[in-house]
């Protein structure tokens, strides 16, 4: 029997916890499920995983969660962990192997990965085999800096990190737009979230998340929730920073002219004038939705 009242609003499945067997008891009387359940806290344990539309090898992949990323767990079963990232609030299965119990070792603190890929070796040494490889955005525990001839490292659980590849998990990037332009050649990859492969929607939200601004994942939540609506027709006078949307797709603007954007055309992150792409997707009969700018950090 449900605990909830039956004729409730269809909330979205990405960012609330909730399917019939089971859902988030924060979402108790909002949400129809045969049972509630409060989550117990994680971590992404590994350099990079991918969160699954259902608890299968070859499913859907909506995301990828990062190193470090905070989750709220809500089921176990077959090797397959419900989870809900406490960074943007996506819903979805993870390898239950990927997950980890939340730990800052003593006299360490969060730090952030702030290059596009970071590589972790296991003594203080660039001239060593790096043990792992950790993506942009990935929070890991690291010590004070250690100088070692001319290199300095941070040590942190998983090996030693080059101080310049890491900051304070708190200090953001000044310049968002050029977060993103670092990705500029990256394979593009429908649901990617690092330079491994990263689609459009996930470019927008990681770059505007190394500048500590909080951002949803999808092209479609972000159309609707970022920044300010700008004037659509005609078109309007663009600046650095600007996002323009189509239907299922996401570019920022480099300048008044020219869009950076992850795309399926070139099969990477690009750069191109933005009456290019305009004429290329209107031939298919897709015309910009909107055009959005953010407001000054």
């Amino acid at each position: 029997m449900s605990d909830a009242a039956p004729g409730l609003p269809r909330l979205d499945a990405r960012r609330n916890a909730v399917r019939p067997d089971l859902a988030d008891a924060a979402l108790k009387g909002h949400a129809e499920a045969t049972r509630f359940v409060t989550p117990e806290r994680a971590g992404i344990a590994v350099p990079l995983v991918a969160l699954r539309r259902r608890p299968e090898p070859g499913a859907p992949v909506d995301t990828e969660l990062l190193h470090g990323e905070p989750v709220d767990v809500f089921d176990t079963a077959d090797g397959w962990a419900w989870v809900q990232s406490r960074v943007d609030r996506y819903v979805g299965y993870v390898e239950a192997t990927a997950l980890a119990a939340p730990d800052v070792p003593a006299g360490m603190a969060p730090h952030r990965i702030s290059v596009p890929l970071a590589l972790v070796f296991p003594e203080p040494s660039i001239k060593v085999t790096p043990v792992t490889r950790l993506p942009m955005g990935a929070v890991v525990p690291a010590s004070d800096l250690e100088k070692h001839g001319s290199e300095r490292f941070h040590r942190t659980p998983l090996g030693y990190i080059l101080t310049q590849h890491l900051t304070l998990a708190d200090r953001a990037a000044p310049d968002w737009v050029a977060v993103a332009e670092s990705f500029v050649g990256t394979p593009y990859l429908w649901g990617g979230k690092s330079w491994l492969g990263i689609d459009c929607s996930g470019l927008v939200q990681l770059a505007l998340q190394m500048a500590g601004r909080e951002a949803p994942r999808d092209s479609d939540m972000q159309a609707a929730e970022l920044g300010t609506l700008l004037p659509h027709d005609p078109l309007p006078d663009l600046a650095r920073g600007d996002l323009v949307f189509w239907k299922g797709h996401v570019g920022m603007m480099l300048d008044g002219t020219r869009l950076l954007h992850a795309n399926g055309y070139h099969h990477r992150t690009a750069v191109e004038p933005l009456a290019e792409t305009i004429a290329r997707l209107s031939a298919l009969g897709l015309l910009p939705t909107a055009y959005r700018r953010l407001s000054a950090a």
